[in-house]
């Protein structure tokens, strides 16, 4: 059945406005934290090529797979706006961009008005929820390559499911473009819509305890282990493998597949028969993505695969799941008692801010652009950014981005210089491109005991790396020159270092 979406009005995108403020008033806004710390210094150095002297591989390997950064930096050549507002604009846009995604997911799955604003409603309250265990959220408080994918993929899955094949192929286009691996997820999303029901109806016919265990049957296939030092770094990052998950992160995987599968054999009121065809391919699509999961988790020959990530197939998984259920929730529950639509969505508004602004309580909720610093890292980082030589090379603890206090800011994209590799968001680029294993491997062995470095200590690393300008915590060891301190760190240079020629 094709369905024909009419095109958006101006009091729909009004409406979606309103409440992407609301989004961004609830979840928050953080500039280069988490992930953005890696595509953060793409869109710098797209912008200012002369940057990034040293290093620039740990976070070009990403930008090189994708427009999306390219795309961010010449927005703010052609709007002439620094990398502050440009990127604090598109996050915006892709909030929006992702309401108007559900929106028009909700108008295939729903008939009524009220289903279809529920669902979107309980979108916008639910976007920094996280995926079960693979260690990404519905949609991200800050600006990644994701940002763009996700309302993309979604496009994609409401298109294919309306009937509109060439606009979903565009879409999907659109999302290789900007998330190659993303897009390989919504992909196979539209595989499993596009699976006529009768070969998937046996599947739908077994018990939950027989589909369990034939995802736990591992196939035996054997490769190439990893490497040490990329095993190290795999090793880091204890979601990629899911035989490390915790129980809770599994019942984020069987909860939501029970659900949708209830939704698959369902036909609620308001509901279209794509309801029940979106609940039924996802079930068998999540069912694959953990066989395979598994699959890549059950031997050390495997390894290397652990970086496809086919767990992150959940995250669109979640996606429509919340919109279902908004949905049913609005046509079952709210009806048209508005008192309990605010208290209902203000009462999980309330804790999803409290959630968010536990996990930055050093940061503004709202990083602004142009507004200073609450943070006093952040502060460090843009005062290096304004009164440092622009080849300058920098060394700071190693796990920097995890002391209390930093709140997961990434330096290079804030600070705009290069830096010696971090343990946790360089190792995370490490698990994707295992050619970069070794240098990181290096640069971490180099740094070790850093917390106990004094002035030779610095000096022997400035003899061999280019590294002329370190960030300390707390007091810093006699014989630096320290021009900035606050009260939590100071910026000082290395007597003698002569750094990058």
């Amino acid at each position: 059945m094709r369905v024909r979406l009419a095109a958006p009005h101006s009091a729909l995108l009004l409406r979606l406005a309103v409440l992407t403020a609301a989004a961004m008033a609830v979840h928050g806004y953080h500039f280069g934290t988490d992930d953005g710390a890696v595509y953060l210094p793409a869109v710098v150095h797209s912008i200012h090529p002369e940057l990034y002297p040293y290093g620039a591989e740990f976070f070009q390997s990403h930008a090189g797979l994708s427009v999306f950064t390219a795309v961010v930096g010449a927005s703010a050549r052609l709007f002439h706006r620094n990398v502050e507002w440009t990127v604090f604009l598109w996050h915006l846009l892709t909030v929006f961009a992702y309401l108007l995604a559900a929106w028009r997911l909700a108008c295939v799955c729903f008939d009524s008005a009220r289903a279809r604003w529920s669902a979107v409603v309980l979108s916008a309250m639910v976007l920094t929820v996280p995926a079960a265990g693979t260690a990404l959220v519905l949609m991200d408080p800050y600006l990644t390559a994701r940002s763009a994918s996700t309302p993309l993929s979604m496009l994609a899955v409401g298109a294919f499911l309306a009937g509109n094949r060439r606009e979903a192929a565009f879409w999907l286009a659109l999302t290789a473009l900007v998330h190659p691996q993303m897009a390989l997820f919504a992909a196979g999303c539209l595989v499993a819509v596009a699976l006529p029901a009768k070969w998937t109806s046996p599947l739908f016919e077994l018990s939950p305890w027989a589909n369990a265990t034939a995802a736990a049957l591992p196939l035996g296939l054997s490769f190439t282990p990893a490497t040490p030092e990329y095993h190290q770094a795999i090793e880091m990052r204890s979601f990629l493998s899911v035989l490390h998950w915790r129980w809770y992160e599994w019942l984020g995987v069987a909860a939501p597949l029970a659900i949708l599968f209830i939704f698959s054999q369902l036909q609620p009121r308001a509901a279209t028969p794509a309801f029940r065809r979106i609940g039924r391919a996802l079930t068998l699509f999540g069912i694959v993505a953990t066989v395979v999961a598994v699959v890549f988790a059950s031997s050390p020959t495997l390894e290397t695969f652990l970086r496809l990530q086919p767990m992150r197939a959940f995250q669109l998984i979640y996606i429509v799941f919340f919109l279902l259920l908004g949905g049913l929730v609005g046509e079952y529950v709210l009806k048209s008692r508005y008192w309990l639509w605010a208290g209902l969505f203000a009462s999980i508004g309330a804790g999803m801010f409290f959630v968010q602004r536990r996990h930055s309580p050093y940061s503004r909720h709202i990083e602004w652009p142009g507004s200073a610093p609450a943070n006093p890292w952040v502060a460090a980082f843009q005062w290096i950014r304004d009164n440092t030589p622009q080849n300058a090379v920098f060394a700071l603890d190693p796990y920097y981005i995890e002391l209390p206090g930093e709140d997961h800011h990434g330096f290079r994209g804030i600070a705009q210089r290069s830096v010696l590799t971090d343990h946790y968001k360089d190792s995370g680029v490490v698990s994707l491109f295992p050619q970069l294993a070794p240098e990181w491997s290096r640069e971490q062995s180099a740094q070790q005991g850093w917390t106990h470095f004094q002035l030779a200590g610095f000096e022997q690393l400035a003899r061999r790396y280019p590294v002329s300008w370190v960030v300390l915590q707390g007091a810093p060891p006699e014989g630096l020159h320290c021009p900035y301190q606050n009260n939590s760190v100071a910026v000082c240079q290395i007597p003698g270092a002569s750094g990058l020629m």
